[in-house]
Formats: structure tokens, sequence, C-alpha cells
């Protein structure tokens, strides 16, 4: 696992150890960032069920203002706090050991991009989704990482479908918040 590009570019990334952690491919990762690259400089990021950390540290070495890191998994915070901080990103970086729906139970409005790359067949990005619609800035966007068989709906809340992507046995899903038009 490495930084594909920007200012961490080709930093090599620990990765987590067990059958029950899958690290995006540098194939799924490189395609995420194709999608979403222009939206990237000076955004506010969430990496959500962080794992290693490899997506949001993508986006700060890709020049994301701030990434908040969120795992459960004590040992994926550790190895998460360890790649922000062998890539220099400590200053730039929140990171959490919490359930991430506990966390977003909790967080405020504020987020640009939302990365979700949870377990498989737990229902964990339904569940995840239903509650970001509040956290996403107007024109934010949020890619779903996720097993094939799985059709997201075409929304949640405020959150529309933009895209759905294929590569092997993954799935990305890309849903964006329209930016509103109602006079403040």
């Amino acid at each position: 696992m490495r930084v594909i590009t920007g200012s961490a570019r080709g930093r090599k990334l620990k990765a987590p150890e067990g059958s029950d952690v899958r690290p995006t491919s540098d194939l799924v990762k490189e395609s995420i960032y194709s999608i979403i690259q222009f939206d990237v400089p000076g955004a506010a990021v969430l990496d959500l069920f962080a794992g290693s950390g490899q997506l949001g540290i993508e986006a700060l070495s890709r020049g994301a203002a701030h990434c908040v890191f969120v795992d459960k998994a004590a040992s994926s915070i550790a190895l998460v706090r360890e790649n922000v901080m062998a890539c220099g990103f400590l200053k730039e970086s929140r990171i959490l050991t919490m359930d991430s729906l506990e966390y977003l139970k909790t967080a405020k409005k504020g987020f640009d991009i939302a990365l979700l790359d949870p377990p498989y067949s737990h229902g964990l990005i339904e569940k995840a989704m239903e509650c970001l619609p509040d956290k996403m800035n107007d024109g934010g966007i949020v890619v779903c990482e996720h097993e094939k068989e799985l059709t997201l709906p075409e929304s949640f809340g405020t959150l529309m479908l933009h895209k759905r992507y294929k590569y092997g046995k993954i799935a990305v899903t890309v849903y964006k918040k329209p930016i509103s038009t109602e006079e403040e």
C-alpha cells in the first residue's frame, strides 16, 4: 500500500493484518481519486471505518485541508496514527477511536468529502448514509466502497446518486449533495 500522488507520493503505508480487514487496492483508490480529484484541494474530509487511514491520507496528500479519521478498532487507529505521522499530516488530522455510527450522531456539519469503506455485508453503509446528509456541506460528495452485489438506493435524504462504478468484486457508489439555492 502506498500514497499514489501529492505531497506524500510514493510513501509506503502500513496495512492491518488479519482476514477481517480489506485494504482498498491501488486501482480502486486511483479510480476514486480520479472521480473526486477536483474537489479534494482545501476540502474537509471524513474517513469513516478508516482501517489504515489510506483513503484520508491520500486526500491530505492531494491538498485536503483537514481529515477526521474514525474507526472503532484500537489496532486500526494505532495504524492510522502511525501512517499519518509517517506522512507528516498529524497537524491536519483528527484521529478518533470510536464507532463510526456513534461518531455521526454527534458530529457537526462541515464535511466536503466523506469516504466510507466499512466491513462488507453488515449494512453499515446504509446506516452511515442515513446520518450523513446533515453532516455534509452543500456540494459535498460521499464515496462508498462496497461489494459489487450491493445496489444502493438513488438517494439518502439530500444526498443524490451521482454514479456507480465496478472494479472486479468491488463497487464504488458516489453521492452528491446539491448546492442549495435557498437564500438565507
